[in-house]
């Protein structure tokens, strides 16, 4: 399987206004490493990601991945590769490796992992997730300096490398919800078909919840 790993790299670059700085957008199945002073965004629901960073290089980033298990070894489909966790920490890892990040000195601050669809019928994936990343850093001996995993609701996360702050954002909005929700059915009936996987799925959809506001956090 030949992975190329700036084809995973996120490409969504724009002015973030709030922070008043340059941002990155990281969609499912992608990463970003950077030394530079800007924010890294991405909105978990049940996915999980990881930030990482070696303060004393100063150079840091993020992945954004769906499911915990390895892809299948024989698999030559890259890009569904990167939709789970173990390559998806390898890709990172190894790019903040290939800048000039040294292991001992990494440290690690892990997101997502909710269950944001309430009628799950097979598997609680966000469980699995949020199991397999603390598992992995471990195995890796990475310290992990926080974490904000599981729960029942979606999360907007502001990751900063430079400084290694993470601003948390939990989504309680009813369109918000409504639309992370929508994004997890559609990921899970695409990866059910992908896996070729007849007659499974892996959510039911839930009603969105009413009347809620957002809440911030700093980690």
């Amino acid at each position: 399987m030949n992975l190329v790993a700036g084809e995973f790299v996120a490409t969504h670059h724009y002015f973030d206004r709030e922070f008043g700085i340059a941002a990155v957008k990281l969609l499912p199945g992608e990463y970003y490493v950077t030394a530079k002073n800007m924010v890294l965004t991405t909105v978990l629901g049940s996915c999980v990601s990881a930030c990482v960073r070696d303060s004393t290089a100063g150079i840091g980033g993020m992945n954004h991945f769906m499911l915990p298990d390895d892809a299948d070894p024989t698999s030559r489909d890259a890009t569904a590769s990167m939709r789970y966790g173990a390559y998806a920490m390898e890709m990172l890892l190894n790019e903040l490796f290939k800048a000039g990040a040294r292991r001992e000195r990494l440290e690690a601050k892990v997101f997502g992992g909710g269950a944001v669809l309430p009628n799950m019928t097979m598997l609680n994936i966000g469980d699995r997730n949020a199991t397999f990343v603390l598992r992995y850093l471990q195995m890796e001996q990475i310290q992990i300096a926080a974490q904000d995993l599981r729960g029942g609701l979606p999360r907007r996360i502001n990751y900063f490398p430079e400084t290694g702050r993470v601003a948390v954002r939990k989504l309680r909005n009813q369109n918000d919800v409504l639309l992370v929700q929508r994004e997890e059915q559609a990921l899970a009936q695409a990866l059910v078909s992908q896996q070729d996987q007849n007659n499974v799925v892996l959510f039911d959809r839930g009603r969105p919840r009413h009347g809620l506001t957002k809440k911030s956090g700093i980690l």
